[in-house]
């Protein structure tokens, strides 16, 4: 391995590349249409290998196979090297040539990253050191100076699990009349038929009933979701609605709409359901002339899901539980 810098060889970590991950890499480069794409495949790989190795020797849950790096279509057409952690979200691992002094992030990975961790690979592709991190990128050259210590890692990672809990909605507090800042009744959003016609479920939006009557008890709540610049200047409705069933179960169906003055969703608008791992559970997408878009099914208490809106490399997330 080549000497960077004595502050960087300070918190730098060198582990090896083993044979597998050699062995996997040059099979996901063989796949490639010509020897550039199968030379960033097979350094992005063995860097998500690599640091998927290091998070797991410090019991940190990761899943490279959930990663879009794994994903033979993406890996064809994007520069990714991400590393799915269930529950936190996707870890990008950038890796770095001997003698650079610059990291290269692609536009493609700086949204939807949780931090972004910088490996420098062996020539001989036996080792690779990890030199350290960031947690958001918003150019496409860093220089390494600006890298953090990996310890610092696993603080930021903590940090944003604490956050997604702090920031999960607890839908059995809609039953007994709570209700969370920027949640409020269907109808207060605005007298848009074409919603009141479509969740014509029940005459209120809380019935303050016995939360364990299961023929009675119901609460739905809504949300304005401001895209804003975000997702072509598109503002979108979320509407939830939870009651418990039997056996303790809980049913939760989820509607999205457009805003007050548009009919239709944009066309490609996605509703995601992910579960607490973070893998998708179910999904809807607005086609052409679609007024709203729905997901429904049954979770038990204290079970964690989020929900997605997007559309193509956008989205905004909302988290739950149950």
């Amino acid at each position: 391995m080549t000497f960077i810098t004595s502050e960087l060889d300070n918190f730098a970590l060198t582990l090896p590349i083993t044979q597998l991950a050699r062995r996997t890499a040059q099979e996901f480069a063989q796949q490639q249409p010509t020897p550039a794409k199968a030379q960033q495949v097979l350094l992005n790989t063995l860097s998500v290998w690599v640091v998927n190795d290091y998070l797991e020797l410090i019991s940190i849950n990761a899943d490279k196979t959930l990663s879009d790096s794994w994903n033979a279509v993406i890996r064809l057409c994007a520069d990714v090297a991400d590393l799915k952690l269930p529950g936190v979200g996707r870890l990008e691992c950038r890796p770095l040539h001997l003698q650079q002094h610059m990291c290269y992030f692609p536009p493609e990975t700086w949204e939807e990253r949780v931090g972004y961790v910088v490996v420098q690979i062996d020539e001989s592709l036996q080792e690779a050191k990890l030199l350290g991190f960031v947690p958001s990128v918003a150019t496409e050259e860093l220089p390494l100076s600006e890298l953090q210590p990996l310890e610092y890692l696993i603080a930021h990672l903590e940090q944003i699990q604490q956050n997604q809990i702090m920031r999960a909605v607890n839908l059995r507090s809609w039953l007994s009349g709570k209700c969370e800042p920027g949640w409020q009744t269907v109808t207060s959003l605005g007298n848009a038929p074409y919603m009141r016609a479509a969740y014509a479920f029940r005459s209120s939006d809380t019935v303050p009933q016995n939360i364990f009557d299961q023929q009675e008890a119901f609460a739905r709540r809504a949300k304005l979701i401001d895209l804003g610049i975000k997702i072509a200047n598109q503002s979108v409705v979320l509407i939830v609605e939870v009651r418990p069933e039997v056996n303790q179960q809980t049913s939760v169906r989820l509607q999205l709409h457009p805003k007050n003055n548009e009919f239709y969703l944009l066309p490609g608008v996605q509703m995601t359901v992910l579960d607490e791992s973070e893998t998708v559970f179910l999904e809807a997408q607005a086609r052409s002339a679609d007024n709203y878009i729905q997901l429904q099914f049954q979770g038990e208490p204290g079970e964690r899901f989020s929900v997605k809106v997007s559309l193509n490399e956008l989205s905004i997330k909302e988290y739950f539980i149950i």
